[in-house]
């Protein structure tokens, strides 16, 4: 897992590798630049004019060391100042370095020069910022936003907390360089039109600082799913990998609970019984032929079931309805369920309409909303980090994991951590994408794996799949089936 640190654990993460490896806080903005200046020029070629603003901080400091490096790989740059009330000691060892070589303009306006089409590099304010901007900061930044020109930022977009909810001037990156490691504030939906696409670039801060540092944010990479993965024994059979009961389906909705059903199987688990409406039983059989099914009394839709003690874990929700009857028969079975659940699509609408039931949910379940059912659970939201703390307090209040589906879905577990996912794109925005989610986390929690670690796992695996088959078919014309066919190949990657 990659650790989300503060911006104020940053700044210790620096000082502590100075310290730790011997050398300036100078020393490790040239590290910053030249990590910097190497992801450019891979991708921008010196007939590209290049404007780099800078403020008199540490980050306008980089602004300078980067101007440099480009001025010697023969690329034409231009650097524009914008002084605050005091200018650090490296930033003017970096300007002084300059003498010669670039010519800096000190700006006292938002009057620039700037041609259209060149690569505008935003190095003015870094992670410190601690309020709004005003008066010639907010004023240059909102022309840099008018103008029609590539937008990179260093490290973070100037006016963009990383810990907090923003407001203001902010720079709208197209891409934001960061160093050593991704930043909170990039993870979350709101801040998307300011960091663009962000790109970590390696500047050698401190392993062991990175390692024993606690943190409360994580960020899942294949590595880490990797380590969760339990090897098959060569002697293992079908009952050593759980049986799943999926409650699934209504009239019009069979599809879900066909999408469910095929995603749990494929996602290895040993024995899977469906329980479906009676209409719905020649469906499931002929679409999932690998599965067993049980028929409710109901032809149209869940009204009850027993859950017996040899199924390992049960899935409720998908396509599954709101019916009085249904309602009636979720209230029996949280009532009487001891394993740990899945609970996606209807079955959290019926939690929101009917709080009470809250406090029969299994402990150690996971629940799936995406933001509107999510909204329904917990109510409006201020900001996304004011949403971030009505999903801890939620896992915290539920003692369950709580999946809340996007991009970089996060995974809040009771004890306040929150794991963020890397895998998926915009194709997977489509009908029975969660279904297939449900079945991929009900089949993990069947094969024993704690309700955290199945969410890691399932959250990756269901991305990898959807990024898989937008590999091999695009984003456009991807649809939920495609990611149950590819979730064997998903899976694959990580054996």
């Amino acid at each position: 897992m990659i650790k989300l640190f503060t911006s104020e654990q940053v700044k210790t993460w620096d000082a502590y590798t100075i310290r730790e490896s011997g050398i300036t806080s100078f020393d490790l903005m040239q590290r910053a630049c030249r990590a910097f200046v190497s992801w450019f020029t891979e991708r921008y070629n010196a007939s590209h004019k290049v404007c780099i603003v800078c403020g008199s901080g540490n980050n306008g400091g980089d602004g300078l060391g980067i101007a440099l490096l480009l001025h010697e790989w023969n690329y034409p740059v231009d650097v524009l100042i914008v002084r605050g009330s005091n200018a650090t000691p490296d930033f003017n060892a970096s300007l002084k370095l300059l003498e010669g070589r670039i010519k800096a303009k000190e700006i006292t306006s938002p009057a620039m020069e700037i041609n259209r089409g060149s690569v505008v590099i935003d190095a003015l304010l870094g992670t410190g910022l601690s309020r709004e901007l005003s008066g010639l900061y907010a004023d240059v930044i909102r022309k840099l936003n008018a103008l029609d020109v590539v937008r990179i930022a260093v490290d973070v977009p100037s006016g963009l907390r990383v810990d907090a909810p923003s407001s203001g001037e902010i720079f709208k990156a197209d891409h934001t360089v960061t160093f050593q490691a991704p930043k909170l504030g990039f993870l979350l939906p709101q801040n998307r039109v300011f960091v663009g696409h962000w790109h970590v670039v390696d500047i050698g801060l401190s392993k062991a600082f990175a390692k024993e540092t606690p943190a409360k944010h994580f960020l899942v990479n294949l590595k880490s799913v990797k380590r969760l993965i339990k090897p098959r024994n060569q002697f293992s059979h079908k009952g050593n990998f759980g049986h799943a009961l999926l409650i699934a389906g209504s009239k019009g909705k069979m599809g879900a609970a066909v999408l469910a059903a095929r995603a749990a199987l494929r996602s290895g688990v040993g024995l899977l019984t469906a329980h479906v409406p009676a209409e719905g039983n020649v469906i499931m059989q002929s679409a999932v032929p690998e599965g067993m099914t049980t028929q409710d009394v109901s032809p149209d839709y869940f009204s009850g079931r027993e859950v017996e003690s040899f199924y390992s874990t049960v899935g409720i929700g998908p396509g599954l309805g709101q019916a009085p009857e249904t309602l009636n028969g979720f209230k029996h079975l949280l009532s009487q369920c001891t394993q740990p659940m899945v609970l996606d699509a209807d079955a959290l609408n019926l939690l929101a309409a009917n709080p009470d039931l809250r406090t029969k949910i299994s402990e150690g379940s996971l629940l799936t909303p995406h933001p509107g059912e999510f909204k329904r659970l917990t109510g409006e939201w201020l900001d996304d980090f004011d949403k971030l703390k009505k999903q801890n307090a939620l896992a915290e209040q539920l003692k369950s994991v709580i999946l809340l589906k996007g991009a970089y879905s996060s995974i809040a577990l009771p004890d306040g951590s929150v794991y963020f996912n890397t895998t998926g794109n915009p194709g997977m925005a489509t009908g029975g994408s969660g279904d297939v989610l449900t079945g991929v986390l009900t089949s993990l929690l069947a094969q024993g794996y704690p309700a955290a670690e199945a969410a890691v796992i399932g959250a990756y695996v269901h991305g990898m799949a959807g990024d898989l088959a937008a590999r091999a078919i695009g984003e456009t014309g991807l649809i939920a089936g495609d990611l149950v066919n590819y979730l064997p190949a998903a899976f694959k990657r990580l054996v």
